[in-house]
């Protein structure tokens, strides 16, 4: 009896010694995977919409007050980006087979416009809402958070059915979505119920008393409607938003979209409001850059189509946002490059690459990175060729660029079927090196997976 009396007491330090360990394990698993709400970096206390004394932050801006609600639902169908997710390529608007590439397979956009056998058109209201708030689809069937309804949750009921009463005025089309092509375990969709209740709060807006009107409604259009954390902000290990590290920046579709936070080195704490606005609006901002790839379609199908008012909004909010810093990123270099340049990059490397812009390039974006055509084509100064992956400026070579601005239209042909990887790997070298802070070593290997991804 004695001895057993002594095993039991020499295995009560092994017992703490492992609940502790069990409990810090859970503690930084919790902090790994649960992060903070979108806007608890500001503080303050938030209310409820209807407990909210200041002006609606929710809606339409002052000057569509009076449309109808189609017209308030066209507008804020813009506002949430649903065309451009909904599209496929050179495919009727809204009808979906937008393909989105991720790490463990293929999603496929599905069709929103008002058919009822493929699109929405056997929808109830509560049924959108549920789709909207919860990811909840016909049939009770559970979406993948490809569509936002972790960020859309924050939206308005009345917003959300304005959207759907513009989307049933559209032509209704049978449009089946391709099949998905996910590797198990991400093909059952029943997961789906677990993560929505791990990381979607099912909450709408709630407005913060302590900062101002402006504020609220830039913190709606961006967090709930326009969603731009779910490019921005990188995600957690549960594919969820990790949002300690709010619009720092990652890779979607192949592209990346860059840290938008206050860091003056690797965000935009450097930009004017007017670069900003200019950016959001226009898709483009002298000495900053203009917007391509899956930016570009935001900008011309949503952020163009806002108010100015809206956009100021918008600008308000994003200057709040906590400087991050994105350690790859080197601060813009801003100075054209001087014409012998060139000579200072390895020259063995460089020689492909040279003669691949002097063949394609040099005509519109100059030998000093100061376009002599347009300014949309100047290189000085933009974040892509300031990337040291290269990313995005090897994107824009094998898709180019064909942007619709207020009065204006740019194109930067593909040159995807023209070149080679090996090359477009050798020319985008060279324009880091040349006009950039820190030359890229891009591959051609890592050429042929960006081809894939998009």
């Amino acid at each position: 009896m004695n001895k057993n009396l002594q095993r039991g007491r020499a295995a009560h330090p092994l017992l703490w010694t492992l609940a502790a360990i069990v409990v810090v394990a859970a503690v930084v698993g919790g902090y790994l995977v649960f992060g903070p709400h979108p806007t608890d970096f500001a503080g303050g206390k938030r209310v409820a919409l209807a407990d909210y004394r200041a002006e609606d932050p929710t809606g339409v801006p002052p000057e569509f007050k009076s449309a109808s609600l189609v017209e308030r639902g066209e507008y804020l169908a813009r506002a949430a980006d649903c065309m451009v997710c909904h599209t496929a390529k050179d495919g009727a608007p809204f009808a979906g087979g937008r393909a989105f590439v991720l790490p463990f397979g293929t999603l496929y956009s599905t069709n929103i416009t008002p058919d009822v056998d493929t699109g929405i058109g056997s929808y109830t209201n509560a049924n959108f809402l549920d789709a909207m708030h919860k990811g909840i689809g016909r049939g009770n069937t559970k979406l993948y958070p490809a569509m936002p309804y972790a960020s859309y949750t924050y939206m308005s009921d009345a917003d959300a059915l304005a959207i759907m009463a513009y989307l049933f005025t559209l032509k209704p089309l049978h449009a089946p979505a391709p099949k998905n092509t996910l590797a198990f375990p991400f093909d059952q969709r029943s997961l789906m119920s677990i993560w929505s209740v791990l990381f979607n709060p099912d909450k709408r807006y709630e407005p913060n008393v302590e900062r101002s009107a402006a504020w609220n409604r830039g913190a709606y259009l961006t967090e709930a409607m326009g969603h731009c954390g779910e490019c921005h902000t990188p995600r957690n290990l549960a594919f969820a938003l990790n949002n300690r590290q709010k619009f720092a920046g990652t890779v979607q579709a192949g592209w990346r979209a860059y840290n938008i936070t206050a860091n003056r080195g690797s965000g935009v704490g450097a930009w004017s409001d007017a670069d900003l606005a200019h950016y959001l609006s226009l898709g483009h901002a002298d000495g900053r850059g203009t917007a391509s790839g899956p930016m570009g379609d935001v900008v011309d199908e949503s952020l163009s189509h806002l108010s100015p008012s809206d956009i100021t909004a918008m600008v308000t909010y994003l200057r709040t946002v906590p400087d991050v810093a994105t350690s790859d990123l080197p601060e813009p270099r801003a100075n054209p490059a001087s014409a012998s340049y060139a000579e200072g990059v390895a020259a063995a490397s460089a020689t492909r690459g040279r003669a691949v812009y002097e063949g394609a390039c040099a005509g519109c974006h100059g030998w000093t990175g100061v376009s002599p055509v347009l300014p949309f084509a100047t290189l000085t100064g933009t974040r892509g060729v300031n990337d040291p992956t290269a990313t995005n400026v090897a994107q824009v070579i094998i898709h180019g660029a064909l942007r619709h601005m207020a009065d204006t239209s740019t194109n930067m042909p593909a040159f995807g079927d023209a070149y080679s990887d090996a090359e477009i790997a050798s020319v985008a070298n060279y324009v880091t090196a040349r006009f950039g802070s820190k030359g890229s070593e891009l591959s051609a290997a890592k050429v042929a997976k960006l081809r894939s991804e998009d």
